[in-house]
């Protein structure tokens, strides 16, 4: 598609979504967590629980709610604070819900067809996925564009839902004659840590539903498992080499070494100019006092505020009535440029 004949001249904004499924991971602090930390220092950013997207796979609805103040508490502990950004469940805000019914009017069937995510997640049986996990990347643009957001930070794996979000945005603008109107929202992906590989398996995703506890580092795990856990790490019997060349076909050891650089704060080719030549024996317990550096202050944290539910509560129904605050007047907008009755 072509770029709009006027560009968007709003505002900076970050967005971003953590669904509700699950313990948070070693991968998910490097990849999301700490990353948001940091840009709530320099941008206006606003974070979200995204349960409407939990809901496209089976949930119980008890554990949905849970899980939902755990991830709230992760995001805290992690070192959001609720002042500096907006913290918030996506679906206490109705926006993103009337946006991506908008949106699902302006998608194409062909562009869906084509997300690689929904062909994994529905694998053989497609034609029993609901229909929910085949849109669902028409919600994560009506989560970004209800906020006119700017940028987005994704892993390599969602940036082609972020260039769908937008071609939706781009074709809203003009179909409606609305040039400028939405941004086309802009990646946020470079830095360490983008990708953390399994403990178990270097060329699989760090997953929060992988069937082995020993594939990840939990944020909940105290010093003794972390350590446990790297020990067990699945790498292979030659030292680490001199530069980044000597890591490729090595991806238990290539994770190992991206692991130490995201948490250093050091890339990997300064990583192996430190440990060259020597074995994991050296270098997996090294790595493992990092972790356990950066990990078990966020787990003790996350006890204390898994223990004060009523904090969690507040933090995130004054984080709605604030995310609601940007997107109202965003969707009064929509209704108006769209031709609705009364708007």
């Amino acid at each position: 598609m072509s770029e709009p004949s006027i560009p968007y001249t709003g505002p900076e904004r970050v967005f971003s979504g953590v669904q509700p499924t699950g313990a948070l991971h070693l991968g998910n602090y490097l990849g999301a967590l700490k990353k948001f930390v940091t840009l709530q220092d320099t941008h206006d950013c606003i974070f979200c629980v995204v349960d409407l997207h939990a809901i496209t796979v089976p949930q119980d609805p008890k554990t949905l709610g849970h899980n939902t103040r755990k991830i709230t508490a992760a995001f805290l502990a992690a070192g959001l604070d609720p002042k500096r950004a907006v913290i918030f469940v996506q679906s206490a805000v109705r926006a993103h819900s009337e946006l991506a019914w908008i949106f699902n009017c302006s998608a194409r069937m062909g562009w869906l067809e084509r997300m690689t995510q929904f062909k994994d997640k529905a694998g053989k049986d497609k034609e029993r996925a609901s229909v929910g996990l085949f849109a669902y990347p028409v919600l994560q643009a009506a989560d970004i564009l209800a906020y006119k957001a700017t940028h987005v930070p994704v892993g390599e794996d969602q940036k082609q839902h972020l260039e769908l979000s937008r071609d939706i945005a781009e074709r809203f603008n003009r179909d409606y004659n609305a040039p400028g109107f939405f941004p086309l929202p802009e990646p946020l992906i470079k830095g360490p840590g983008a990708r953390v590989m399994s403990l178990k398996d270097g060329t699989k995703k760090m997953s929060k539903s992988d069937l082995s506890d020993l594939s990840r580092i939990n944020l909940e795990d105290d010093a003794d498992t972390i350590s446990r856990k790297i020990k067990k790490a699945r790498t292979d019997p030659e030292p680490l080499p001199e530069s980044t060349d000597g890591l490729k076909g090595r991806d238990g050891a290539a994770n190992l070494v991206g692991i130490y650089a995201a948490l250093a704060d050091t890339t990997d080719q300064a990583v192996l100019d430190e440990y060259a030549g020597k074995g994991f024996g050296v270098f997996k317990p090294a790595l493992a006092e990092l972790v356990v550096q950066a990990i078990t202050p966020i787990g003790q944290e996350l006890e204390r505020v898994n223990a004060d539910p009523a904090h969690i509560d507040k933090v995130l129904a004054d984080g709605a009535q604030r995310a609601r605050a940007i997107a109202d007047p965003i969707m009064d907008d929509v209704r108006h440029i769209i031709g609705f009755w009364g708007s």
